[in-house]
């Protein structure tokens, strides 16, 4: 394997870009394949949120692993900017979950509740707040506004700029990127794996498998069933304002250059990401009721894309049993876990131990029989 590298990373999104970057930071040689502009691209569609209060419920070892890569990702930037000069454009200082009516607040009220309740990191210092608390926040809120629930844990990026961060250090640490490389088969290749792709051969000691929706069927090439389904997504960018939401919501931020996004919809559509009238408008709806002097704010821009979920919600890590060295990442969080996979996760690829540490997070939780 003298033209082979220690590791191959199929996917160039954000997830696996940040474990190529956290393998090259450990001294791998990385082969990173992206399949290129005709993949699904869900990293170039989403929000940017670092978001922390309610992941996690039902699952205190997501709430533990979400915390931990917020709290790393200071230092994270840092490391990124240090690379290739890349300023992902960091901002730490908290978000708003907005209630509009009883429902939503008790509703909110509720999942703290659980989630105290849950060993590990509890609620995430998630607190309710009532309507004058939040007017103090957000002046311009509605009437229909009831209160919110506020987590200091909470912050944003510029999704792309990590994205071109994550590329760039890995390169700059030695990463070899190869695009255009959709892949058609895995195979075992002595000690290690050749992968077969639309522009070549590739062949490393391990293979890691993050490529968002493609895992699918890509994982099954190596013993791994990863049960991941589309949820689309739609997007919607204001003109330029003055300010008018000073705080990060998780369906809404304004922008340093006064733009606002509005955001998290979800809906079952398969496959497609074309944009779907009636749930902008939905959006739309929903945002003028939390701030009804945004009626008449003209939307300039909007798409959709596709999550990347899993059944349950919560991430699926696994190393094949049938095919040791053959790994597998998928999650629909790769913003907020960047961090925690870049400097925490690729380096247990390396040394061993990848199950056991992640046991939580395996697909055979899907395996249990439904409770009687």
């Amino acid at each position: 394997m003298s033209d082979a590298s220690e590791v191959i990373v199929i996917g160039g999104g954000l997830v696996g870009a940040a474990v190529a970057y956290g393998l090259a930071r450990e001294g791998a040689s990385v082969t990173m394949l992206d399949e290129g502009d005709v993949a699904l691209r869900a990293s170039r569609g989403n929000f940017g949120l670092v978001w922390v209060q309610g992941k996690g419920d039902g699952m205190h070892e997501y709430a533990s692993w979400t915390r931990r890569s917020k709290d790393l990702y200071r230092s994270f930037a840092d490391v990124i900017r240090g690379g290739d000069g890349t300023d992902i454009e960091l901002k730490q200082d908290g978000g708003l979950e907005l209630c509009l009516g009883e429902e939503d607040f008790r509703a909110n009220e509720d999942e703290i509740r659980r989630m105290h309740n849950q060993p590990g990191v509890g609620e995430n210092d998630r607190v309710m707040l009532d309507r004058a608390d939040v007017l103090k926040m957000l002046p311009l809120i509605g009437p229909e506004v009831t209160g919110a629930s506020y987590s200091p844990h909470d912050g944003h990026v510029n999704p792309l700029y990590l994205l071109r961060g994550l590329h760039g250090g890995a390169q700059a640490l030695g990463a070899r990127y190869v695009s255009g490389a959709q892949v058609r088969k895995i195979e075992k290749d002595g000690e290690g794996f050749s992968v077969s792709t639309k522009v070549g051969a590739f062949r490393g000691g391990k293979v890691v498998i993050a490529a968002g929706l493609a895992n699918k069927w890509l994982a099954e090439m190596v013993g791994l069933s990863i049960p991941v389904e589309p949820n689309r997504g739609h997007i919607l960018i204001t003109e330029r304002m003055q300010p008018v939401i000073p705080m990060l919501l998780v369906n809404a931020r304004q922008t340093a250059d006064g733009t606002i996004n509005f955001g998290n919809s979800h809906e079952d559509a398969g496959y497609s990401t074309r944009i779907n009238p009636a749930k902008l408008a939905e959006i739309a709806r929903s945002v003028i009721r939390s701030f009804p002097v945004l009626k008449d704010a003209r939307i300039v821009r909007t798409w959709s894309a596709l999550r990347v979920m899993s059944p349950d919600g919560f991430p699926i890590y696994r190393e094949s049993e049938s095919m040791p060295g053959a790994f597998s990442i998928s999650c629909h969080s790769g913003v907020t876990l960047a961090a925690a996979h870049a400097l925490e996760l690729a380096p247990v690829i390396l040394r061993g131990g990848f199950n056991e540490r992640f046991a939580a997070f395996s697909p055979e939780r899907f395996d249990a029989a439904p409770a009687a």
